[in-house]
């Protein structure tokens, strides 16, 4: 009788993507204490191509200037996850604003406009 392996509850890809994202993290916030310019990052997601040679790193960021710094840092970031993840290959990073962000913050502009623009109409309520 042949035994199954165990079921994974995600594939394969999705676990090297959080394992990453976790070790990312736990070193950003390191390098945050050194480097303001890092203090506020959030890593939002993390995209690892298949053949695990390269991986995206999606950020919220408050500082225009936290993308900048994590480049200048990202030959350390990669050997703290080549050090502490058990990966075939240490993918090379690269940092973007999360697409979501910059919609979410696109979608509420328009909301602001939208309530000044009735605000300066007639309010419900006055009198005519």
């Amino acid at each position: 009788m042949r035994r199954r392996p165990p079921v994974r509850p995600y594939p394969r890809l999705a676990r090297v993507n959080a394992l990453v994202l976790e070790v990312l993290a736990e070193e950003i916030e390191r390098l945050g204490d050194a480097d303001e310019r890092l203090a506020l990052v959030t890593i939002t997601d993390v995209a690892c191509e298949g053949d695990l040679r390269h991986a995206v790193v999606y950020l919220a960021s408050l500082r225009p200037d936290a993308q900048l710094a994590l480049e200048e840092r990202r030959r350390h970031l990669q050997r703290a996850l080549a050090s502490q993840a058990r990966l075939k290959r240490t993918p090379t990073l690269s940092f973007a604003v999360d697409p979501a962000i910059v919609e979410g913050n696109r979608i509420e502009e328009a909301l602001r406009r939208a309530n000044t623009a009735e605000a300066g109409g007639t309010q419900p309520g006055e009198g005519s």
